[in-house]
């Protein structure tokens, strides 16, 4: 019995591989997913995440490590739940034109949702962060995004699909402008049917065959 109190959520090692005895470890990082989204990665304290996930310091630490561990997980959690959108639009979309037009549109959905956070983590987090790391691994992830959209735009090129001087570069970063620029709106008060709208005016400059 008095083992079983004594270590109660104080085994970093059992906390990480496992769900903490305390708290619902998949509840807790959501709640923190959300904080990091809704205020960035340094304006969100680790005081500020103890009270938003509901656990104290030595539980936080123990499931997940540092601040920069959990934003970390946070991101990549932030990824499969709520920006897999643009891969499985690249995915499944027969054309870089559609799947381009798939991901506005989804965009302008998401980035407007009114049960969480709006525009886009990967965009926002960062703002007037001092880590160059946090900094790095987010730019990182917006131009990967980038280079998917660029392969795909190639893709279509080669296939015949796109005119054979497609510029694919700059149209993949005007795609990456607009999405980040739609998630800024977003942010700014912008409705889904505003960017929507704008959705489609940035579909109008693709070239075709």
């Amino acid at each position: 019995m008095h083992s079983m109190v004594s270590t109660e959520g104080a085994q970093p090692t059992a906390g990480r591989r496992g769900r903490p005895r305390s708290f619902d470890r998949a509840t807790a990082l959501e709640k923190a997913v959300m904080a990091f989204w809704e205020n960035g990665y340094e304006a969100t304290s680790v005081s500020d995440l103890t009270r938003i996930m509901g656990i104290g310091a030595p539980s936080l630490y123990a499931a997940f490590g540092d601040k920069r561990a959990l934003f970390d997980e946070a991101v990549a959690e932030y990824g499969r739940r709520y920006a897999a959108f643009g891969e499985r639009a690249l995915a499944e979309e027969p054309t870089a034109r559609a799947a381009v037009h798939r991901i506005l549109r989804e965009a302008a959905v998401r980035y407007t949702s009114p049960d969480r956070p709006h525009g886009c983590l990967y965009a926002h987090a960062a703002t007037n962060c001092t880590s160059p790391e946090v900094g790095e691994s987010l730019r990182d992830r917006r131009n990967a995004g980038i280079t998917a959209v660029e392969d795909r735009i190639r893709a279509d090129v080669a296939a015949g699909v796109l005119p054979e001087g497609t510029d694919a570069g700059a149209l993949a970063r005007c795609t990456g402008a607009i999405v980040q620029g739609m998630s800024q709106q977003a942010r700014d008060g912008a409705s889904r049917a505003e960017l929507e709208a704008l959705a489609e005016i940035a579909l109008s400059i693709w070239p075709r065959t």
